[in-house]
């Protein structure tokens, strides 16, 4: 079988919520780690990067960017998107609430830390954390939509494991759908063995967010 090659840096960024959905459905990939700029530029040069930006992922013969588009091919493959039209609209809306979620995590290094977290307590844990509460209460099964876990909700485990670390365990503690899914996830096997796993990355380093300003030529 062709070998799976995600292209990204050596951090979390968009590039994790790749590796989680590949984890969960049982795909192994190589990791292929963006350091200098002349490797994105080879992959311009090359034709690679449709949109110009990463991550990519080379799977089943196709080179996809735009990763919303990459986890939802992830999904169709390893079973995780739902039964019918409908679980799959679901599915869909809830994943992109676990992405707006997520974000307020994104920046961190690349703003100031105490901000972003900040940002972070005040807007995005009061918004999203009662929210997906209810949504685990109100379909009874521990997963977001139908009986079985979907994309939907290893967005939201990733998510989750963002807010726990940098703002603890009991932050969960008035949520119980979610405390009790946040368990039930990271006990999953495959999750479990990609969280400790080196290919789990660990929190946004000076070194990672060095390396995406210098590929990318950022200026923030």
């Amino acid at each position: 079988m062709a070998t799976v090659r995600l292209t990204y840096f050596d951090g979390r960024g968009l590039g994790e919520g790749v590796r989680f959905m590949l984890a969960a459905c049982g795909i192994e990939f190589t990791d292929i780690m963006l350091q200098e700029r002349q490797d994105y530029e080879k992959l311009l040069e090359d034709g690679k990067l449709l949109f110009k930006q990463v991550p990519l992922l080379e799977i089943d013969g196709l080179e996809l960017v735009q990763t919303s588009a990459i986890v939802r091919h992830i999904a169709r493959k390893g079973g995780l998107y739902g039964h019918s039209n409908e679980e799959s609209a679901k599915i869909d809306m809830f994943y992109e609430g676990t992405r707006d979620f997520f974000s307020y995590f994104l920046y961190i290094g690349f703003q100031d830390p105490t901000e972003v977290l900040e940002r972070a307590k005040s807007k995005g844990l009061s918004r999203y954390l009662p929210i997906f509460d209810q949504a685990l209460k109100k379909n009874g099964t521990g997963f977001l939509v139908g009986s079985a876990m979907s994309l939907a909700d290893v967005g939201l485990i990733e998510a989750l494991l963002s807010v726990t670390e940098y703002f603890g365990e009991d932050t969960l503690s008035d949520y119980p759908s979610l405390k009790a899914f946040n368990a039930m996830m990271v006990s999953q096997e495959r999750i479990a063995a990609f969280l400790k796993s080196p290919q789990k990355k660990g929190g946004n380093t000076d070194a990672y967010v060095a390396t995406c300003k210098k590929v990318l030529e950022l200026d923030i």
